[in-house]
């Protein structure tokens, strides 16, 4: 059954955007073998602290305009001094108000991974990510059927791009694992209703086994709620609008990259 409401939405014009690469494939694809690896995101994220994946957000579906405005190459400086440990760059153009070229000036700008933060739904899509400089590609596992993830995935593996895999429920999260997941996002947003439910990550973050890195996503809005997921095994935590908003992104940045994450919070 296709994603309804919002998702489906977003997945339909990720489709749209993706026919429109489908002529580039075979292009992208050698380009990426040239390509010099990339920082490695997920061992990044491995941190004594909590390890924040600090993004790049001018609006969202969900709030709006965030700030539309932003001076995005000041924005990245302030993430790299604030201590964040990767950058998420979103690139989907018609909600958030991404684009490829801040991929790019985040490529140009800061040393530290980078994620492509859009809904990557087609192989050509992961090529592109990956000849655009990020270190990791996110997909969205209800935004696409299991046979089409596991295409995704060998992309990734083929091109030298890791895929982190985003997750809502058990059922999800048991199919990121058999497909071998080493990045499982698990997102508080219910991207049908954009409703947000923090208990998301405290359900199912203790059930990531601890050799693959575990990330709470969406509706993290204070130390305290970074606490909370840290607390139930949150490797990091990947934080858009707050800092996005913040009038001083690097002092925000550094409170949340101090907060400590107990070692043993999963068990497996």
């Amino acid at each position: 059954m296709p994603p309804s409401g919002t998702l489906g939405e977003l997945t339909a014009e990720a489709h749209a955007r993706a026919s429109l690469l489908a002529s580039r494939a075979g292009e992208l694809a050698r380009s990426v073998e040239k390509l010099a690896a990339p920082p490695r995101f997920a061992e990044a994220l491995r941190r004594a602290n909590i390890a924040v994946i600090a993004e790049v957000k001018r609006a969202s579906p969900s709030k709006g305009p965030i700030n539309p405005a932003m001076d995005v190459e000041k924005q990245l400086l302030a993430y790299e001094a604030g201590g964040a440990a990767a950058i998420s760059i979103l690139t989907e153009p018609t909600r958030f108000g991404g684009s490829n070229a801040d991929l790019r000036l985040a490529q140009e700008t800061v040393k530290l991974p980078l994620l492509k933060k859009d809904f990557h739904v087609d192989v050509v899509q992961i090529f592109e990510a990956r000849a655009l400089g990020a270190s990791a590609a996110l997909v969205i596992v209800r935004a696409v059927d299991p046979a089409r993830l596991k295409e995704l995935v060998r992309a990734g593996q083929d091109s030298g791009i890791e895929i982190l895999l985003e997750v809502r429920d058990e059922r999800e999260l048991d199919l990121a694992l058999t497909l071998g997941a080493t990045l499982i996002g698990v997102n508080n947003r219910n991207l049908e209703t954009l409703q947000i439910d923090l208990d998301t990550s405290l359900r199912l973050l203790p059930l990531i086994p601890r050799s693959v890195v575990a990330i709470a996503e969406s509706g993290l809005q204070s130390a305290a709620d970074v606490r909370r997921v840290a607390s139930a095994g949150a490797d990091a935590v990947l934080v858009g609008s707050e800092l996005s908003r913040s009038p001083d992104p690097e002092k925000s940045l550094r409170a949340l990259v101090e907060i400590s994450r107990p070692v043993d919070a999963r068990k497996g």
